[in-house]
């Protein structure tokens, strides 16, 4: 299995294909196993890499928890450095959106073209109280519930009525692999998340994706990102949830091909 060390941190990736190199950013329930389909039908045209973000999956976790996706980012990009990957198109999802909206305003030269699935505005959308109470909530599920609590718990937020029971089962599955440092990390940094004046900065081609019954981040928060961006496109997933690249992954990667393959 492929490792690099980057500062204190072992981060795990799974690496596929020939071509450009297409990263992957899973988001905050989930690790690169997640991506499946994706590798499956993507590698045939990308090098295809999803990480484990540090705490998750196969990765080390961080010796002292993040407090924002900064850190994320830097890791990110160290785990590239090792890899001499000099420009990547950038693809997370949910938390990973905003870990990739951190990593484009840091590293700027670094991108090709941006994709940012069922993105989250984080404390920005959000009312000081609303933010706070989020923050609790998450903090509280980590530290009573056992990973397979938190899965049952969360589940049926991610997933549309439209999901198959194999889906179900995958995400369960996966959800269920959670550790309290990296959900922690991600809890946090999400509390301090407001990217809104970063986004105006982007100046590399974006593909925007969300589930039309997205209900953790539902299209209106990407229609506000949208709206930020100086060249973006937003694609809706068709009874899609949260978890859409999961649900409907055909539609999701078609898009993704026709986004990445197009000259612009």
């Amino acid at each position: 299995m492929p490792y690099v060390q980057v500062e204190n941190l072992s981060i795990h990736y799974q690496i596929e294909g020939n071509g450009e190199p297409l990263v992957l950013l899973h988001g905050m329930s989930n690790n690169s196993q997640s991506w499946m389909e994706q590798i499956h039908d993507l590698k045939e045209h990308f090098t295809v890499i999803a990480w484990d973000a540090p705490g998750y999956g196969k990765s080390s976790d961080p010796a002292e928890e993040f407090r924002n996706f900064k850190e994320f980012a830097r890791i990110l990009n160290g785990m590239l450095d090792q890899l001499k990957l000099e420009k990547i198109h950038l693809l997370g999802h949910s938390m990973g959106a905003a870990i990739a909206i951190e990593f484009c305003s840091l590293y700027p030269n670094k991108i090709n073209k941006l994709i940012l699935a069922d993105s989250t505005r984080g404390a920005a959308a959000l009312t000081p109280e609303e933010n706070e109470m989020k923050l609790k909530n998450r903090l509280f599920s980590i530290e009573n519930l056992s990973p397979g609590e938190i899965a049952e718990k969360r589940i049926q937020a991610l997933l549309s009525s439209y999901a198959s029971e194999k889906v179900h089962k995958r995400v369960k599955e996966i959800m269920t692999q959670v550790r309290p440092a990296g959900y922690r990390s991600v809890a946090y940094s999400l509390y301090h998340l407001n990217q809104i004046n970063l986004l105006s900065h982007i100046d590399v081609p974006v593909l925007i994706i969300c589930g039309e019954l997205d209900t953790v981040t539902p299209i209106k928060e990407s229609e506000a990102i949208h709206e930020k961006l100086m060249n973006s496109q937003l694609v809706i997933i068709p009874e899609g949830g949260h978890l859409c690249y999961q649900e409907n992954p055909e539609k999701f990667n078609s898009s993704i091909l026709e986004f990445l393959n197009k000259s612009e």
